[in-house]
């Protein structure tokens, strides 16, 4: 043995004597320490926005809701929360850095595995977008599947590639984001459910769609090309929508015009004859006082519209003396 360093053995042996005079000390500081432990450990509080599964001996005993609960201490029981009320969220294809109240800052660098998808002409469009789920069932979300959140994001990838492949690249990019996060959800909840999982998918949302960065600027020009298309249609449409209405109003009414002319005539010849149905009954009956009345009804109506009428007789020789007016003999 070394000078001036001490026996290891002499040591433990000293220590073990000290502990054995004083062993009646420690058992109350034990017995006291264990019932503290158990006392902090035989309790625990379920937050407003949470679910808590309990597990006793490595099975499951029950899940509490949010409140003040007991359990058996020592790890008998074994509590695991779960955020059941908050909606979660995963994002693909980028990434989010920084969330502040006046700007969001977002990041796709090294994304492409999880963006670029095949479409269904075999173009290559870039996705981003998003999923919220909420957690429905706390033990089917922790004992149904292992590591839960790694197979959301691996069903929501699988599927969202499906339904972007069954679709043409221009969809894609212009009108069909609606139809494609709409398809998405209802196809990543039915896989979901099928594995029962205990989630349900609020929403998908999708962030952006573009094409590809390196053909960006061809996708540009064809999309302003179409935009100005689809500006002339629409004029054209305004124009058809304006002037249509205009001569369908003006042969409506020269229709009507035309139609209102025709019954008068048709009124008109049907009041003649029956006027001369009329006429030609009464001539049967009187045909010398009827042909008399014409006449003088017709001469009455003639008469009418002259404003002089000079009647002379036959017999005259000559108009002068028959007027009687400025005529003078000169001998």
């Amino acid at each position: 043995m070394n000078q001036g360093q001490p026996d290891l053995n002499y040591e433990l042996y000293k220590l073990k004597q000290s502990f054995n005079r004083n062993k009646k000390a420690f058992v109350p500081l034990i017995v006291a320490l264990l019932l503290a432990v158990g006392f902090f450990t035989s309790y625990y509080t379920v937050e407003p926005d949470e679910e808590a599964v309990v597990i006793r001996l490595g099975r499951y005993l029950d899940t509490t809701q949010p409140g003040l609960h007991f359990k058996i201490p020592f790890g008998v029981d074994r509590v695991i929360k779960v955020k059941t009320k908050i909606v979660h969220q995963e994002e693909f294809g980028f990434r989010t850095q920084s969330l502040d109240t006046r700007r969001t800052t977002y990041s796709s660098r090294n994304l492409d595995e999880e963006s670029l998808m095949l479409t269904g002409d075999l173009n290559v469009a870039e996705v981003q977008w998003v999923v919220q789920y909420q957690i429905s069932d706390p033990f089917k979300f922790l004992f149904k599947t292992s590591e839960p959140v790694r197979n959301i994001r691996d069903v929501s990838e699988s599927i969202m590639r499906r339904v972007v492949g069954d679709i043409m690249v221009t969809e894609v990019l212009t009108t069909g984001r609606v139809g494609i996060a709409g398809d998405a959800k209802q196809l990543m909840q039915e896989v979901l459910d099928k594995y029962d999982m205990g989630v349900l998918i609020r929403s998908i949302k999708l962030q952006d769609v573009n094409p590809p960065k390196k053909v960006q600027a061809s996708f540009n020009d064809v999309n302003a090309a179409k935009q100005e298309q689809e500006k002339m249609i629409n004029q054209a449409e305004q124009a058809y929508n304006k002037v249509i209405p205009e001569a369908r109003g003006k042969a409506k009414k020269l229709v009507s015009e035309a139609q209102g002319y025709a019954q008068a005539v048709v009124n008109r010849a049907e009041g003649d004859a029956d006027r001369f149905s009329e006429i030609y009954r009464e001539y049967i009956k009187a045909p010398a006082i009827t042909k008399k009345r014409l006449y003088l009804e017709t001469m009455e109506e003639l008469f009418s519209k002259l404003e002089d009428v000079v009647i002379i007789d036959s017999k005259v020789k000559g108009l002068l003396p028959v007027f009687g007016k400025g005529i003078t003999n000169e001998k």
